[in-house]
C-alpha cells in the first residue's frame, strides 16, 4: 500500500485525505479510517507523539523587541510591564528609567489611581479584546492587588478568554492554576498540556516548570530537554539546575559548555545601562 492510496482499502483514484494525527497515511473517506483504526492505532499514537515533540523541544520563537529602545525584550515577565493606556509592553528599562510621568510610547500620562489603571484596563478589554489586558486583570484577581478582593475563578475566566486569543502568558497562569488547585480543580495532566503551550509558544516560565515536572516525574531525559532551552534562551534558574545535572554526570562537557555560551550570549542581547538602573529601583522601591 502507497502513500498514495487509501490505506484501508486501497483504493487511489479517489480524493484521499491524510489522517490528521500521524500524517503517514491516507484514507478516501470516514468509514474506511474507522475500519482501518485497530490496526494503525498503535503506530499512529507513536508517530503522533513523535511529531508533538519535535515542535515541544525546538527553540522557542524569537522575542519581540521593545517598541522604545528596540533591543529584545527582557526575559521575565517582571522584567517587562504592559502599558493599559496603548496595549504595548515595554522593558523596565524604558519604563522606569525615561519617565514616570506619562507613558513613553504614547505618552498618556501615567494613571493617578489603582481606579483610573482599572478604567484603562477594562476598556482595553471591552473596546479592543486584549488577550494582555486580560491577563493583567487575571493576575490582578489572583493576587488582590489594588486592593481587589482574591477572586480565583474571575482570574481563571480571565486566563481562559486570553488563551483563546493565543496568550502564552494565560496558558502559563492556566497551567499555575490546574497545578495548585486555584480556582480550578487540580489536574496534573491538563497543568502540563497548558504549559507546553505556553511554552511553544516562548514561555520560558512553563518551559522551566516542564522541566521541574518533568524531572519530579523521572524523565530526566526529557527534564534536560527543557532546562537546557530555557538556560539557553537566557533563563538563570534553569542554568542553576544545569550546572547540578553536569556535576552528576547527566550531560557532556560539550554541551554544557555551549548551553554556557548560549546562555551567556541571550543575557547580552538583553542588557542595558537602562535595564539595569530599572532593576535596582524595582527592589529600592518595591515596585
Amino acid at each position: 500500500m502507497t502513500i498514495d492510496s487509501c490505506a484501508a482499502c486501497g483504493k487511489s483514484d479517489v480524493s484521499l485525505k491524510s489522517c490528521g494525527s500521524c500524517m503517514m497515511v491516507k484514507y478516501c473517506g470516514v468509514d474506511c479510517q474507522t475500519a482501518h483504526r485497530p490496526a494503525h492505532k498503535q503506530a499512529c499514537k507513536k508517530r503522533a507523539a513523535e511529531l508533538f515533540d519535535e515542535k515541544l523541544f525546538a527553540m522557542p520563537p524569537p522575542r519581540e523587541d521593545c517598541p522604545i529602545c528596540m533591543l529584545h525584550m527582557p526575559l521575565q515577565t517582571h522584567e517587562c510591564t504592559y502599558m493599559q493606556c496603548c496595549g504595548k509592553s515595554i522593558c523596565n528599562g524604558c519604563r522606569y528609567c525615561l519617565t514616570r510621568a506619562c507613558c513613553p510610547y504614547c505618552n498618556t500620562p501615567a494613571p493617578k489611581s489603582y481606579e483610573e489603571r482599572m478604567r484603562q484596563i477594562l476598556e482595553r478589554i471591552e473596546k479592543y479584546n486584549d488577550a494582555e489586558a486580560m491577563v493583567t486583570l487575571g493576575c490582578d484577581y489572583n493576587t488582590g492587588r489594588g486592593g481587589l478582593s482574591v477572586d480565583q475563578s474571575k482570574a481563571v475566566e480571565l486566563f481562559r478568554r486570553s488563551s483563546e486569543l493565543g496568550c502564552a502568558e494565560a496558558h502559563y497562569s492556566l497551567g499555575n492554576a490546574y497545578m495548585q488547585g486555584g480556582g480550578l480543580e487540580m489536574d496534573k495532566k491538563k497543568a502540563k498540556r497548558h504549559w507546553q503551550i505556553s511554552a511553544m509558544m516562548g514561555s520560558i516560565d512553563a518551559r522551566y516548570n516542564l522541566g521541574c515536572y518533568e524531572r519530579d516525574d523521572g524523565n530526566m531525559d526529557r527534564a534536560m530537554k527543557h532546562f537546557m532551552i530555557a538556560a539557553k534562551y537566557g533563563d538563570d534558574a534553569s542554568l542553576q539546575i544545569i550546572k547540578i545535572c553536569y556535576t552528576a554526570g547527566h550531560m557532556s562537557k560539550e554541551d554544557f559548555a555551549k548551553t554556557l555560551r548560549e546562555h551567556q550570549a541571550s543575557q547580552d542581547e538583553t542588557r542595558s545601562e537602562q535595564r539595569d538602573k530599572a532593576k535596582v529601583i524595582r527592589v529600592t522601591q518595591n515596585l
